[in-house]
């Protein structure tokens, strides 16, 4: 019978069958597998086994062999779920008897991935990974309510095998699943079997973070089984950090809800249900194989139906001859095709590195092009503004400054973004002030505060040497945007940067820094992807407190740099807290140079004679404008030969130096400014780009950089202070 019924497949195949079924009994198999997933997730073994039962009465009633297969894969997990009342590998074995007269890759996915979950459960490691690997083949990865299934199983696996980086990949990619009938269980089970992994790499920290989210889910949803293996994993985690009094709490609620669902009435009652479904579902295939087995023997004691069973084995022969002879010929197409799309795969991958590197580039045109009428935006606005305008006009020219600085500010961020990923930038070590450097974020950003009626607070760990190696640059940058986002979502409250020393020794320390808001908070969901480039939160967000959605993005890059990640703990309304860890060197107490503070003042600024060089004639009209408002004469030079020739033939306090221009560039300029004249002060004033780097300024003989557009004060105190070091370094 057995044979006959592969025969009766491949002729009639279940799908068309399944295609003909009326729409009612695909919705009564629907409404089954719901309340299925339903009883099994709240911890209801009876009803969910009831369930089983009448699915897989429906679907061979209906012919839907899909169905059964994937009842047959539930029962499975069922029984893993309730710690194996029944043997999951019954139902399996019925699954793989079904998948080898019916091609199901998707029900073929779930078997091999539940499969491999138990036998690295038994510790068959090599067994595991052939299954997983036959998981992945199998699998439709465009359809989530397998995928989601799949890939729990197979992180599982993975941390069964002690795979942890790989489990934890599995896992987060999935997150937040998408399923039909067990999203919320799903979410749930994800992030608890990540906590067990953080918990077992003694990551206690994030497994707190995980474990709170899925208790949140189970108690709302009513999942026990979840709910008692966090609240245990709690008490394990309460105890390793030896705080007892949580640790109790903890085993107190994993006791109430193992008496509650667990008690050993309730076992029994499942394993009441567990043997008679066992023992039904035993006596269903034994009286299947007794029964074909009668009607064989009937049939072989029957002389008329020789031929027939004759002429059925030549069939069964020849389709099978059929079969493997068109199996090799796919083989072989097969085959041609991996190799065709290889080929096209390399070639896709050649594109997309070369479209990486034409986006890098486009971006980095794009950005040096804008800063240049940016220049003439600011300038012009900053010159009009100090002209004594009109009252009817001032507003209309500071909202032509504000946007002008914005603009700046965006493109300054997609710049430092590119150069991250092209791995322009690299972290410094040098010496710094810690408590300076955040006295100065703190001060940069008062204005900011004073318009929204907050106020800055520092809380320094007086533990932490106040001279550290590092760099500070990027330090200031990463506050600076995290302090920035706390004041923009924050008003009349406080935000506070709040540093704390994690370990010290005489060669290096750890330092933790937190900005703390009272501001309006982050969702959970948006939690999920604030670090993005461009995340916002919504549209209403956006417009109400503007900004680019880049500055986290860049945090979270920087940080990077210094092996370190960026962590985020949020209630809406309740504000947030950003924090990470950084590793600092101590420098050696004899090679510290205190700082030198004196600063040129403006009154100082004139009678001074400069050099500018610029091939821009807007440019040039602004920057001689600019001088002129302080009182500094200058010289302009169109280019880099006519700016040597100036050079040699007039004395000048300081060179203003454009870097991109026709002809020779400013570096090559500089360089050959140096040879006649070595102590003259040359501030590069340029529009970087990505393939600018800082160090060719310095390395051709400038003395500082001014980026354009600039805001006028930083221009005339870096020109001051040039100056000012030039004298007392020629004096020296």
């Amino acid at each position: 019978m057995r044979y006959v019924l592969i025969i009766l497949l491949l002729i009639f195949p279940p799908t068309v069958l399944e295609a003909q079924e009326p729409i009612t009994l695909k919705d009564s198999l629907i409404s089954l597998k719901t309340s299925i997933h339903h009883y099994k997730n709240t911890g209801d073994y009876g009803k969910a086994v009831l369930g089983l039962e009448k699915g897989i009465k429906l679907a061979n009633s209906t012919n839907n062999i899909e169905a059964i297969i994937d009842f047959y894969n539930l029962y499975a997990r069922l029984n893993i779920q309730f710690t194996r009342p029944v043997n999951p590998e019954i139902y399996l074995n019925e699954a793989r008897e079904v998948l080898r007269m019916y091609k199901y890759p998707n029900g073929q996915a779930i078997s091999s991935a539940i499969e491999a979950y138990l036998q690295a459960s038994l510790g068959n490691d090599f067994q595991a990974m052939q299954h997983v690997r036959k998981a992945l083949g199998a699998a439709d990865h465009n359809n989530p309510d397998v995928t989601s299934v799949m890939e729990l199983y197979i992180g599982m696996t993975y941390h069964k095998l002690k795979m942890y980086d790989k489990a934890k990949k599995v896992l987060q990619r999935m997150i937040p699943p998408i399923n039909s009938y067990e999203e919320k269980y799903l979410l749930a089970i994800y992030q608890l079997v990540l906590a067990t992994i953080y918990f077992e790499e003694e990551n206690y920290e994030s497994a707190q973070i995980l474990l709170d989210n899925a208790l949140r889910i189970s108690a709302r949803y009513g999942f026990p089984r979840i709910l008692l293996d966090t609240n245990r994993l709690k008490y394990e985690i309460a105890q390793h950090e030896q705080d007892y009094k949580k640790a109790l709490l903890y085993y107190k609620k994993a006791d109430s809800i193992q008496l509650k669902y667990f008690n050993p009435k309730a076992l029994q009652q499942q394993n009441e249900v567990a043997s008679a479904s066992e023992s039904e579902f035993l006596n269903n295939v034994i009286a299947r194989m007794s029964q074909d087995e009668i009607k064989q023997q009937q049939k072989v004691n029957i002389s008329k139906l020789t031929s027939v069973l004759s002429s059925a084995l030549l069939i069964i022969i020849s389709l099978l001859t059929i079969s493997l002879y068109r199996n090799n010929q796919i083989k072989f197409k097969t085959n041609d095709l991996l190799v065709k799309k290889n080929r096209e795969l390399q070639v896709a991958k050649e594109e997309a590195e070369k479209a990486m590197r034409a986006k890098g580039e486009f971006l980095s045109t794009v950005s040096h092009e804008l800063r240049t009428p940016l220049y003439a935006v600011t300038g012009l606005t900053h010159l009009l503004l100090e002209e004594n305008p009109k009252e009817s006009q001032k507003e209309h020219l500071k909202s032509l400054k504000f946007s002008g600085e914005y603009l700046l500010d965006f493109i300054n961020d997609i710049l430092q973004i590119n150069k991250i990923d092209a791995n322009k930038l690299l972290a410094e070590k040098l010496v710094f002030d810690l408590p300076k450097a955040l006295n100065d974020v703190a001060n940069s950003l008062r204005q900011t505060a004073h318009e929204n009626k907050n106020t800055i607070v520092l809380e320094l760990d007086d533990q932490i040497p106040s001279k550290l190696v590092g760099d500070s640059l990027k330090l200031s940058q990463i506050l600076i945007n995290l302090v920035g986002n706390a004041l923009k979502f924050t008003e009349n409250g406080k935000v506070i940067v709040r540093t704390e020393l994690v370990y010290l020794d005489h060669q290096s320390c750890k330092v933790h820094f937190e900005v703390n808001d009272e501001g309006i908070g982050i969702s959970e969901e948006m939690q999920l992807n604030i670090f993005e480039s461009f995340a916002q939160g919504s549209i209403q967000i956006n417009r109400k407190y503007g900004g680019t959605g880049l500055g986290l993005t860049i945090v979270k890059s920087l940080l990077s740099l210094f092996n370190s990640e960026i962590h985020l703990k949020s209630e809406v309304g309740m504000g947030s807290s950003f924090y990470f860890d950084l590793n600092f060197d101590i420098p050696d107490p004899t090679t510290i140079e205190e700082e030198k503070t004196e600063e040129l003042e403006e009154a100082s600024l004139n009678g001074l004679h400069l050099l500018v060089v610029e091939d821009n004639k807007i440019n040039q009209v602004i920057t001689k404008k600019m001088l002129g408002k302080k009182g500094i004469s200058c010289h302009v030079a169109d280019n880099g030969y006519e700016a040597i020739k100036l050079a040699k033939e007039n004395t000048y306090d300081l060179i203003l130096m454009d870097i991109h221009m026709p002809g020779i560039s400013g570096l090559i300029t500089t360089e050959e400014i140096r040879k006649f004249n070595t102590t003259i002060p040359i501030i590069a004033l340029t529009a970087l780009s990505l393939d600018d780097s800082t160090d060719d300024f310095f390395a051709s003989g400038c003395n500082n950089i001014i980026t354009k557009p600039f805001k006028p004060d930083l221009f005339y105190q870096t020109i001051g202070n040039s100056i000012l070091k030039s004298k007392s370094e020629h004096v020296q």
